[in-house]
């Protein structure tokens, strides 16, 4: 099980794929998004998450509105803006260098 830093680096490429392809999500709605499509390998917490969406927030990545929910509560939900799809973009192909880097080292036996 991989320890709960393991998202560090990777938290902000993972959100704005899951609003991608599931725009209006909620904070809670995202963070369950991202474990269930892990197969629940990667979880990420409140302190985590909520930090990083108002940050990708500022950086004009993401935008958020406030909703009234059936249940009558209000929820904050985001979606991707443009400069948010070029920054998916850039973060995709910077994972992918990363990931082919580490498979060589690992396979480098």
């Amino acid at each position: 099980m991989p320890k709960a830093d393991s998202l560090q680096g990777s938290l902000d490429l993972l959100v704005l794929k899951i609003l991608s392809r599931r725009p209006h999500l909620h904070g809670y709605a995202i963070m369950s998004a991202i474990e269930a499509m892990s197969k629940e390998v990667l979880r990420v917490e409140e302190g985590s998450l909520y930090p990083a969406l108002h940050r990708m927030e500022q950086a004009g990545w993401i935008r958020a509105e406030w909703t009234i929910k059936d249940t009558g509560r209000r929820a904050r939900i985001y979606e991707l803006t443009a400069a948010g799809k070029n920054q998916l973009a850039s973060e995709e192909t910077r994972w992918q260098a990363v990931t082919t880097a580490v498979n060589r080292v690992l396979r480098m036996a």
